[in-house]
Order: C-alpha cells, then sequence, then structure tokens
C-alpha cells in the first residue's frame, strides 16, 4: 500500500508538523499496548453518522470481509461491542464519551486505541474525522494502510492477502493533517471506454452503469480526493451528479460547461451569442442553476466558451481576431454568472479554467477575473502547466494524464510521473493549491499515473521523486521482486515515444519543423487514417462532427500543399523508424521482466505494462510502414509499398490480440469502446489501402474522418433529442 507516512509525505515541514502534533496528543486511557483485529472484530457507528459516511463504513465492512473471510457485526451502541472494536466518529465530538484523538483541520483525520471503560478488558480502534469527508478519509486510509486493500482495485485488480489477524503497531495513534490541494478530484472525459464496457441501461439516464460511476466515486475518495466533474456532455440532473453527492464529493463543472449548461446540447433555434442575445445564455445558465438539487454540494465553474469546447471567438464574428473585447465579453459573462448562482447559494464558491485561449488572454491582461474566484491553469494535455511561470497563491491547477485531442493519450500512459511531480511540486511551492482536477479519461489506461498525481494532491511530493513512486507501485502491483526492474523499465517507456510536429511550424523541410511532446497512442492512428484518406481521396476529406449539438454541419479539412504533405510524411517516417528500435528495447525487457512479476498479478501485467507497451510499438510500427508505403508509390516503388502496407496490418493485428488478452475477466467488453482512438478504424482503413494498392479499381472508403462522431453518439446516446433549456 501507499500509507500516508512521513517518508512518503514529505516535505519536510509536513512530516515535521504530523510528528509534532501525534507527540502531543496523549490520554490517560490511550492503550499502549499492541492490539490485534481479525474476524470478530465489531463496527461502531456513532449516532450522528452521515449518508456518505455510513456509504464508505459499507466498503470497510466489505474490505474487512475480503481480508478475514467474515464480514463484521455493526452497532451503534458501545456497549453492545466486543472485546475489540473499530468506533468510527464524525467530529467535532468524540464518539460515545472516548477520550479518541481528534482532528481539527478541514479533512484531516486521526487514529487512536483507547481502553473502552466498563466491565472486562475492551479496547477500540478510533477512526475520526474532523468533518465527514475527514472520517471518509480515516475509513479509507485504514483500508489502505492497515488491510492492504489498493485504493484502485477496482482498476488493477488488486485483492488483498487473506489474514486471520492483523496486529496494530505501537505507534499507530496519530494525527494526519489536512490536505495540500484543497479541492482535488477527477475528470473522466471523452469516456468512450467506460461507456462501452458497462453501459447504463435504459432508464437510467446515464451513459456509463450507475454501478460503474460509483466504482469511480469510491476511488476517488479511496484516493482522498473530493471533487468530480461527473462525465464531459451531461445536463445537471443527470443521475451520476446526484450519486456523487450521495458519496459525499463536490460536483465542479468543467471548463466547457460554466455553471453546467450542456452546450453539445444546444438548440438549433437559438443563437450562442453573448454580444447579440445575452437574454439567452443568461436564461440557460439560470436555468441550469435551477437543474441541481438543493443538497448538492457545488463548485461553479464560469467562463464563456463556444459549442463544443471550442473558443467563444468561433460562435461570435465581433470579437474573432479581437482579443481585447473577447477577453472583456468572457470578464462580463463571469460577473453575470456569478450574480445568478448568488441569487440562489449566497455562499457559493467558484472557479474558472485558463483552458486554451483562456491562458493566452490572462497572459495579454485581457481577463478581468473577480478575485473570489479561484483562477486555474490548465497544461498542454502533456503535463507542461501553461503559466508561464506566473502562477501565485490561491490558484490551481487542471492536469491530464490522459487527453483526447488526437494527438495525445487514450489508451496508455504517457506523462511520466517525473513531469507531474516537478509541475505540481512548482504550483505547491507557489502556493497555488485552492484546486486541483486531473483529467483521467477512462481511468484504466492511466492507473498508475492518476495515484501518483492525487498521491501529490494529498500529502505534497515524496522526498524520492519518481523513482521512489515507481518502485511502490511495482513492489504494490507486481511484487517487491519487480521493483527495481520495473522502476526502470517505466523510465525508459516514458522516453521511448518520437516527437509530434508543431502543425503550425510543417512546411518545409523536418530539420525546420518544432517538435512538442511525444507522440499519444491517439496520434499514431489519427495520422496513419489521415495519411490514407487523404491519399486515397486526392487530399479531399471532410470531417463528421463530433463533440458538437447535432445540427452542425461536416466541415471540409483544408488540403495542405504538396511541399507540406511531403515534410510531414518525410518526418512520420524519420521520428518512427528513430523509436522502432527504442520500443522494441521496452518490449524485450518488459517480456524479461515478467518473471520477477508476482504469478498471481500476470494478468494485470499484461494489461498494465504489456498491452500498454504493445499499443505504442505496434502503432509506431503502423505508422511508419504506412507512411513508408505512400512514399514508396510516389517514388514508383509499387511492390514495396505493397509489402510495407501487408506488414501494418501485421502491427495492427498484434496490437488487437494484444488489447483482446488485457479483456480477462471482468474486463471482457473493455476496448468494445474504442471509438476515440480507433484502432479497429485504422485497420479498416489500411486494408482498404492494401487493397487499393493491389486492385486500383477496389473500393474506396468514404473520405471522412468520424471517429470521434461515433464516439459521442454513444456517449451522448441517452440524452436523445433533449436540448440546453434556453426558454
Amino acid at each position: 500500500m501507499f500509507p500516508i507516512t512521513t517518508n512518503s509525505l514529505r516535505p519536510i515541514l509536513i512530516a515535521a508538523l504530523c510528528a509534532a502534533v501525534a507527540a502531543a496528543v496523549a490520554f490517560p486511557s490511550v492503550a499502549r499496548a499492541e492490539i490485534k483485529i481479525d474476524g470478530s472484530v465489531t463496527v461502531v457507528e456513532g449516532a450522528q453518522m452521515s449518508g456518505p459516511v455510513e456509504r464508505a463504513t459499507k466498503d470497510l465492512l466489505s474490505d474487512l470481509d475480503e481480508v478475514f473471510g467474515t464480514t463484521p457485526r455493526v452497532v451503534t451502541r458501545l456497549a453492545e461491542a466486543g472485546p475489540v472494536s473499530i468506533v468510527i466518529g464524525q467530529g467535532p465530538e468524540l464518539p460515545f464519551g472516548l477520550k479518541c484523538s481528534m482532528a481539527t483541520d478541514t479533512e484531516a483525520f486521526a487514529f487512536s486505541i483507547v481502553n473502552v471503560p466498563g466491565k472486562g478488558k475492551r479496547q477500540a480502534v478510533c477512526l475520526t474525522g474532523a468533518d465527514m469527508r475527514g472520517t471518509i478519509f480515516a475509513i479509507y486510509e485504514f483500508s489502505q494502510a492497515y488491510l492492504g486493500i489498493d485504493p484502485m482495485y477496482l482498476w488493477t485488480d488488486k485483492e488483498p492477502e487473506k489474514r486471520e489477524s492483523i496486529a496494530l503497531p505501537v505507534d499507530f495513534a496519530r494525527v494526519y493533517p489536512k490536505p495540500v490541494f484543497r479541492y482535488r478530484g477527477f475528470f473522466p472525459n471523452d469516456e468512450d471506454l467506460l461507456t462501452g464496457w458497462v453501459p447504463a441501461e435504459k432508464g437510467e439516464q446515464t451513459g456509463i452503469s450507475p454501478k460503474t460511476w460509483d466504482k469511480v466515486y469510491e476511488t476517488i475518495l479511496r484516493l482522498k480526493g473530493n471533487m468530480v466533474v461527473p462525465g464531459t456532455w451531461i445536463f445537471p440532473d443527470d443521475a451520476q451528479v446526484h450519486l456523487a453527492t450521495e458519496r459525499g464529493l463536490i460536483v465542479n463543472q468543467h471548463h466547457a460547461i460554466p455553471l453546467g449548461v450542456n452546450v453539445a446540447r444546444w438548440p438549433k433555434d437559438f443563437p450562442y451569442n453573448y454580444s447579440t442575445h445575452p437574454e439567452i445564455l443568461e436564461r440557460a445558465w439560470t436555468n441550469a442553476v435551477a437543474a441541481y438539487k438543493p443538497d448538492e454540494d457545488i463548485l461553479w465553474s464560469v467562463g464563456l466558451r463556444g459549442l463544443s469546447d471550442s473558443s467563444y471567438a468561433t460562435l461570435d464574428p465581433s470579437v474573432r481576431d479581437n482579443d481585447p473585447l473577447l477577453g472583456e465579453r468572457v470578464s462580463a459573462a463571469i460577473v453575470d454568472q456569478m450574480k445568478i448562482v448568488r441569487a440562489k447559494y449566497p455562499k457559493a464558491q467558484f472557479v474558472t479554467d485558463l483552458w486554451q485561449e483562456g491562458a493566452q488572454l490572462m497572459d495579454k491582461g485581457y481577463l478581468k477575473i473577480p478575485p473570489e474566484v479561484t483562477l486555474v491553469w490548465a497544461d498542454t494535455g502533456y503535463g507542461d502547466m501553461q503559466d508561464g511561470g506566473t502562477v501565485a497563491a490561491g490558484q490551481g491547477a487542471y492536469f491530464h494524464v490522459a487527453m483526447m485531442n488526437g494527438e495525445a493519450n487514450q489508451l496508455s500512459e504517457m506523462v511520466p510521473v517525473v513531469r507531474i511531480q516537478s509541475e505540481l511540486g512548482r504550483y505547491i511551492k507557489a502556493g497555488a493549491t485552492s484546486y486541483l482536477l486531473v483529467n483521467t479519461s477512462d481511468i484504466r489506461p492511466v492507473a498508475m499515473t492518476t495515484r501518483a498525481l492525487m498521491e501529490v494532491a494529498w500529502g505534497g511530493v515524496p522526498a524520492g521523486g519518481d523513482a521512489d513512486f515507481y518502485k511502490r507501485w511495482a513492489t504494490e502491483e507486481f511484487g517487491g521482486k519487480s521493483a527495481d526492474v520495473l522502476t526502470a523499465l517505466y523510465r525508459e517507456y516514458f522516453a521511448a515515444s518520437a516527437l509530434r510536429p508543431n502543425r503550425n511550424s510543417v512546411g518545409v523541410t523536418p530539420t525546420q519543423i518544432e517538435v512538442t511532446r511525444e507522440y499519444g497512442d491517439q496520434h499514431y492512428h489519427s495520422e496513419i487514417r489521415r495519411i490514407i484518406l487523404d491519399t486515397l481521396s486526392e487530399h479531399q476529406v471532410a470531417a463528421m462532427p463530433s463533440q458538437s449539438p447535432k445540427w452542425t454541419p461536416p466541415r471540409v479539412i483544408p488540403a495542405a500543399d504538396a511541399e507540406m504533405r511531403k515534410a510531414v510524411l518525410d518526418w512520420d517516417i524519420q521520428e518512427c523508424e528513430a523509436a522502432q528500435p527504442r520500443w522494441d528495447a521496452v518490449w524485450e525487457h518488459a517480456v524479461a521482466a515478467e518473471g520477477v512479476v508476482d504469478p498471481t498479478r500476470r494478468d494485470y501485467y499484461q494489461a498494465g505494462v504489456l498491452t500498454m507497451i504493445t499499443i505504442n510499438r505496434e502503432s509506431n510500427r503502423a505508422l511508419m510502414l504506412v507512411a513508408k508505403a505512400v512514399a514508396d508509390v510516389d517514388a514508383g516503388r509499387t511492390e514495396q509499398a505493397r509489402s510495407d502496407a501487408a506488414d501494418a496490418l501485421r502491427a495492427l493485428d498484434a496490437l488487437q490480440g494484444s488489447m483482446a488478452k488485457a479483456e480477462y475477466g471482468q474486463w471482457k467488453n473493455w476496448y468494445r469502446g474504442d471509438w476515440l482512438t480507433g484502432v479497429y478504424r485504422t485497420r479498416e482503413l489500411v486494408q482498404n489501402y492494401a487493397d487499393h494498392l493491389q486492385d486500383p479499381m477496389a473500393k474506396l472508403p468514404a473520405p471522412m474522418l468520424w471517429a470521434g462522431w461515433e464516439a459521442y453518439f454513444h456517449i451522448m446516446e441517452y440524452e436523445g433529442d433533449r436540448t440546453v433549456d434556453v426558454k
């Protein structure tokens, strides 16, 4: 497990605080001797337990059953407890008059062991929280640190060790301080795999099964997060929103749907223009606020963007190419939105995300953000924060460990842990710890980096850096013998990728192309499909809208000139050729490392390591071969082109075979929802191209890029024809 200890929590100030507080807490009735718990332990709930704490307590009972093979008895009176009990107390009052240790800071919690007054020798293991979420975190930290429950067990398949009893150490008692970041949580964004894996049933009014949403929320809480953005294009009254509240989470909205207005369902006959029709947008904002339930804890996102996560300037000609006026419109919209929310919720809290053009407007001084709004800087999608070194105390971060943009990662890890720790460490140093939202997409493919980020969110950057994290992760997930080998393997994996070109700088020769971050798994497939469709259609490709309202027409992709097309093709060949030996070496080392992996963890090693590497290795190979095939045709080497296309098909078959191996047990149909990266779509188009090379009269695919459309059709299908209420 990753218990919160002074070794893993550093920096030094936090560790010193923990030690000082723990040393100061001493009560006459505190039990000092070692205590054992087993299947006979009684769980005692305080009378004032909230619903979310009761849910966490049920998870604790399940955890105890997993370890001991027996579900403990639950009582609400201390007199009914057995010789050893686990007492759960939600502050600020001590449970049952016991002299348990108590935390006082927001979301902090404490552990202690006390003697229970009365007849006979009875002892209580106290798990107490300063508030509702602190109590929840106490429960889950106990499960993680002492029962051996992996907080991401759903995604890693990790089962705890079966034991007859567990001895709690003499130094069990301590007070855990408040978290480093105030708001911390997930954004399951572009959730295609989750939707395809366990879709909601008819009438459940969620794209993903409510049971799966509940597991997502449980994961957030086990990682000591307190916030969620529950899906991409949702309405405020969708079922998963209130399910988050029932779990004790704060509900937030992402940057594209301020106040919860689902702009991907904007009605066709109503202008989306704050300059000419502000009253329409104001009604939409007002109606969205009214749709939330009164008992929901909302952190309100404010701002102004266009439809389907585009800049507002795409909808309002008056601000196009006029950044000062665009900044003025966004600033005014934020003030209006705050007034609307405060009319119903006077104590509302607000954040605004500086995504894409927001960061540029802020840098130029065109945005005027009210001081009570938390300013949140976004990264590039690759872990590079866009504040330009200007981040300040009280601000926050929106960070991606996965991102759907046609270039980054949806099926595999891409952002190295050292980048996470470096960038967030910089924010911690600046005091910019008010907010941290992590874009997790479908969670399972990025379980490791999600865990790394949430560890920093709660306790700061560990002293051992990325090596410390990789060793602990490998030890927990694959056994202690694998720690050193897999630490080296992960570092090698993150260094293997080719570097993609900045499209804005492509135009002359590869040596003049500005490079950006890694080829993500999406880049390989987007690029293969673009190359093939562009070639077969003679540069007449259109794009089917994906996240846009239904009435948005397809758009024609501007054809690049011949010189630019050749430069990009040459770049893909050059970069992928250079990267292929690196990927081959990573693969060889991963196969060799399987020998030191705990045999009971081989399935997850397949899914979390071997399949992840294969996705990148074979995608890199396929792109290299397709690019070479096109270049071969241009050079008159038709036979070589046919051979390259055939080899590309074999690479994609190997990739799909590895994905199938990762669909064991509960993961059956996991890749059914691969509509955004679209490996199967890539395979179809490479086959089309191979057929064309054999027979120029073979049937051609439609010159249409549409993988994203397919994904959002499924993700949003449950919404039917519902549109935003603007009346």
